[in-house]
């Protein structure tokens, strides 16, 4: 025995004496996170209780909250911008010719990374904050499906992301640098509360965007930690996977809220934005007021993105050429 064994013994017999039936030092060695002798072979199987897991556990509820708040304000900020800006339109012009701002690849790459991350973002808000929001109002029975199914969803679908992720990153990191022009454009953004202001605040150059860098940095988090997470078999260790799972959360609910800015504008927020993402193709006087930079890169033969016959394809959206 060595010498801190034999301290935990002698100090577990005196108690026996002076207070008979008290474990606290017994407790107090399986607590302390020591390896002690065990039969079971593996990775921390000599190890009875981990001491990380109450501050994960103490930690775990506070996190999933505040991010539930989070997500929450993000959409009610967009619901009443939305009352108070309504759709972004831009003026019509006749003749404005057609412009592929996505190709095939740009679009399917797209598509992919939404629909799956959209997937995983509802079956993990189920998981992590269903006991709280629904559970109440659906009942244990209900809840139970609910929740098995959102979680074999979420662990079955989230590996796509080891696809979609590296494939989106390649397909647009080109459309994603930051200038000088970009922080102008921040230093105005509430001008977007000023119908006569929009086409000055909307001048971004090469169609740079904030939510593209935050996607790289929050989505490579969240695919490791979340293969962390469903994968044990990689012989990671308990406090790992905790460590794991806060980083997963974390980086999951800022994704949401600034994918949820994102879905916003890419929809209802900005009349042609969807049509963009769908056939791929926006008119010049769409891309001059939304993207002027890129815009003038395209005139001038600088842009991979090229003018084509219009003829070629379907008509734009009548939205999107309502003047506001």
């Amino acid at each position: 025995m060595n010498p801190q064994e034999a301290d935990y013994a002698k100090e577990q017999q005196q108690r026996q004496l002076a207070q008979p039936l008290n474990n606290e030092p017994v407790w107090k060695e399986v607590r302390s996170g020591l390896p002690q002798v065990s039969t079971v072979k593996g990775r921390e199987t000599n190890i009875l209780i981990e001491p990380m897991g109450q501050t994960w556990r103490a930690a775990r509820v506070p996190v999933a909250t505040a991010g539930g708040f989070l997500v929450a304000l993000a959409l009610a900020g967009l619901a009443a911008f939305y009352a108070i800006r309504g759709t972004m339109t831009t003026e019509p012009r006749p003749g404005a010719r057609i412009i592929q701002r996505f190709t095939t690849a740009d679009r399917i790459a797209h598509w992919l990374m939404a629909v799956t991350w959209v997937t995983l973002a509802i079956t993990g808000l189920i998981l992590s904050l269903g006991k709280a929001v629904l559970l109440p109002l659906i009942g244990y029975t209900l809840f139970s499906w609910l929740a098995a199914f959102a979680k074999n969803v979420h662990n079955f679908i989230g590996p796509v992301l080891i696809v979609a992720v590296p494939w989106m990153f390649i397909r647009f990191v080109r459309h994603n640098g930051i200038g000088a022009e970009d922080f102008k454009w921040f230093a105005r953004i509430f001008d977007y509360f000023k119908a006569t202001s929009i086409r000055a605040a909307s001048s971004t150059a090469a169609r740079s965007s904030c939510s593209g860098w935050s996607w790289c940095c929050s989505r490579p988090c969240s695919v490791v930690t979340g293969l962390i997470l469903v994968f044990p078999n990689f012989d990671q260790t308990r406090q790992t996977m905790q460590l794991s799972n806060i980083i997963h959360m974390v980086a999951a609910y800022l994704a949401i809220a600034l994918a949820s800015v994102h879905i916003y504008l890419g929809t209802v927020g900005v009349a042609g934005a969807y049509r963009a993402m769908r056939d791929g193709y926006v008119d010049a006087s769409w891309a001059e007021h939304h993207h002027a930079n890129w815009y003038k890169d395209v005139v001038a033969g600088k842009a991979r993105e090229k003018f084509v016959q219009p003829d070629t394809v379907a008509p734009p959206d009548a939205a999107a050429r309502r003047p506001a």
